[in-house]
């Protein structure tokens, strides 16, 4: 028995060099495959599409003779411009790759969480079931009766919530098939 760490001990001991790499080594071994991997290539992101290009020089930002400003027909003094109103609506988010996988992971999440949580509600029915079974006192069956039809009817609204969410992950899939969305993105 004494014998056997020992012999252990010895393999390991032999083992361990066979396999050990110098950091000169390896460093040698990082610049090979540097040199031998091709230059990279320009990759586009979404941020590189969303740029803008500056509006044309040719286009004046005001009139220019007083009248079409408004001035003030006694004075000559200009009125200063009423202020654009933009009428249209909020901007959206982006919709792109962290867009639609935070959307998707959301929904998912909530149906993992509603089917824990139906899980755990089954399981407090069958509880208070077998409970009622075993009571002898009215009153204290009535409790747990009261109990039990609270948890059944929770559980008939965390299940209609699991068929909501479930319509809406389809419905996410749905809309981002529609948009072009690559499929990778919703994983």
């Amino acid at each position: 028995m004494k014998l056997f760490p020992a012999v252990l001990s010895a393999a390991l001991l032999l083992a361990v060099p066979a396999y050990a790499q110098t950091l000169g080594e390896l460093a040698k071994r990082e610049q090979e495959r540097k040199k031998a991997k091709p230059p990279a290539v320009k990759t586009y992101t979404n941020d590189d599409l969303k740029q803008l290009p500056a509006p044309e020089a040719g286009t004046p930002d005001k009139p220019a003779d007083p009248a079409a400003k408004g001035a003030d027909a006694k004075t000559g003094d200009a009125k200063p411009a009423p202020e654009k109103v933009d009428a249209t609506k909020p901007a959206e988010p982006a919709k792109d790759e962290a867009y639609w996988r935070g959307r998707i992971t959301s929904a998912r999440e909530d149906v993992r969480r509603n089917e824990a949580f139906k899980e755990a509600l089954q399981t407090r029915i069958n509880a208070l079931t077998a409970d009622f079974s075993a009571r002898d006192d009215p009153y204290q069956r009535a409790k747990v009766a009261d109990d039990r039809q609270k948890a059944l009817a929770e559980l008939a609204r965390v299940s209609g919530d699991i068929e909501k969410t479930t319509k809406l992950i389809a419905d996410i899939e749905d809309e981002a098939r529609r948009a072009g969305v690559p499929p990778g993105w919703l994983r």
